[in-house]
């Protein structure tokens, strides 16, 4: 058996930056849920944060439902 050291590597370094990346998009949705909270709380609104916050939700569960499509085909 013959390890390839080089697409181990690939594999590794493209799994670590999309981890990267979908926590951050996680965090940004969490930011935009957190304005909009202190938005009601000063008597005003915020939908931009609210629709921003979905787009992120949205772009993490999408980035997670192609994960699994790629492990499952």
């Amino acid at each position: 058996m013959e390890i390839d050291w080089a697409a181990l590597g690939s594999v590794f370094g493209v799994s670590l930056v999309v981890t990267v990346a979908l926590v951050a998009l996680f965090t940004l949705g969490i930011m935009g849920l957190s304005r909009q909270e202190r938005a009601v709380a000063q008597g005003g609104t915020a939908a931009a944060a609210v629709a921003g916050a979905y787009a992120c939700f949205a772009a993490c569960a999408a980035a997670v439902g192609y994960g699994i499509y790629l492990i499952v085909a």
